[in-house]
């Protein structure tokens, strides 16, 4: 990292500083270092997209792993994460397949591999740098992406004993990752309005509009462009006054945030 480097207790006091709204130069004056140094902390604090009450829960050797770019070590950490990137990619389209998983699958072959906040930072530049299309910026209220799990859960009935198998329904706001998670019966027409209904009360509000994934219970009409949606949720959409927009087939960069949670 450019400029001096300076030890944990002195990026936690920066980090603490900066949430108080300190300015880079009175942090540099108070922490007896030079301004250019504290800038580039701030700069890698940024790129890792992490609130400062997220950095502040780090652990001293995670918080230390951050600051580490320049080093022979760090290169060769890198190259070796590099390697599973494509690998990274392809599991990441399967049902049930989470970052975290990979994760741990990473560190059983390479203990003193990164650790997990690090792990998903280079995940996501490397998939900023080469998804087609480029990168979708979404606006805050602006969309809901919507879905049910490939996998199904299920719960035990109390009084049978029975297993139960249920859909399950997700909602995500892309730009905040703020989500929606209910089981239901399953993924019929009815299920899918109660959802979306369940969801709008639960966020207290309404996105200009609903994306889903070319769900049977929302699309009536398939189609390579245009899918048609069906009356009921056409209604749905009316009374709540946003739009309903189905993802095209085929073409995942439509419904982007499904691939990267």
């Amino acid at each position: 990292m450019a400029g001096q480097r300076i030890n944990v207790m002195e990026v936690r006091t920066l980090i603490s500083l900066k949430q108080k709204g300190w300015s880079n130069r009175k942090i540099a004056d108070y922490i007896k270092i030079n301004r250019k140094t504290v800038d580039s902390y701030m700069a890698r604090f940024k790129a890792l997209d992490l609130s400062w009450d997220a950095l502040l829960q780090l652990e001293d050797t995670e918080l230390a792993e951050l600051f580490t770019e320049d080093s022979q070590t760090e290169k060769e950490r890198y190259e070796t994460l590099a390697g599973y990137f494509s690998y990274f990619e392809k599991e990441l389209l399967k049902p049930g397949c989470t970052l975290g998983a990979l994760h741990q699958e990473y560190l059983l072959k390479h203990p003193d591999g990164y650790r997990y906040t690090q792990f998903c930072w280079h995940i996501r530049q490397w998939n900023k740098r080469t998804t087609p299309g480029g990168k979708l910026l979404h606006k805050a209220g602006d969309k809901l992406y919507v879905d049910f799990c490939g996998d199904k859960l299920s719960y035990v009935d109390k009084t049978t004993g029975e297993l139960i198998a249920v859909e399950v329904f997700v909602a995500v706001l892309p730009c905040s990752q703020y989500t929606f998670v209910r089981a239901v019966s399953s993924q019929k027409r009815e299920d899918l309005i109660s959802c979306l209904s369940s969801c709008l009360q639960w966020l207290g509000g309404v996105p200009q509009a609903i994306v889903s994934d070319n769900l049977k219970s929302a699309v009536s009409k398939a189609h390579k462009y245009a899918p048609l949606i069906n009356k009921t949720l056409a209604d749905f959409a009316l009374f709540y006054s946003c739009a309903v927009d189905p993802a095209r087939p085929y073409h995942p960069q439509d419904y982007g945030n499904k691939y990267v949670m």
